[in-house]
């Protein structure tokens, strides 16, 4: 638990029962609700969502509601382009789900590769839908 947010390591220590599901978690989910209890603009909101992770984990969810689960190709694609991550993050719901459909309709790995590299180069420009 060391990449744990300290807010985040307090909660789950506290709801043992929280934290023995946060342990049975994939790195990818636990990056997931990291991701949706970081991406809260205010103290608040942060708070609520730590303690709706809790919840969520207790009754048996396994990734959190309402965010879109960003692949890791396309994660690490917007970690190294700093302007198309800061356009995502600006980015409805709706128009991520679209950009995370159209990649993951591509059947074969070098067109979904491709299909990353232009959403980056979309976002960077400015467009909010990949086609």
């Amino acid at each position: 638990m060391n990449n744990l947010p300290a807010d985040l390591r307090k909660a789950l220590a506290a709801v043992p029962e929280a934290k023995a599901k946060w342990d049975d978690l994939t790195p990818i989910a636990r990056r997931d609700f990291i991701s949706w209890i970081d991406a809260a603009k205010q103290p608040e909101t942060r708070e609520r969502r730590i303690e709706r992770t809790c919840d969520m984990l207790v009754t048996g969810k396994r990734r959190p509601c309402c965010f879109s689960i960003v692949p890791l190709d396309l994660h690490n694609a917007l970690k190294a382009t700093p302007r198309a991550k800061s356009q995502w993050s600006k980015l409805t719901p709706t128009a991520k789900r679209d950009f995370i459909d159209w990649i993951e309709s591509a059947e074969q790995r070098e067109v979904r590769k491709g299909r990353i590299e232009q959403a980056c180069t979309k976002l960077v420009a400015g467009k909010r839908r990949p086609i």
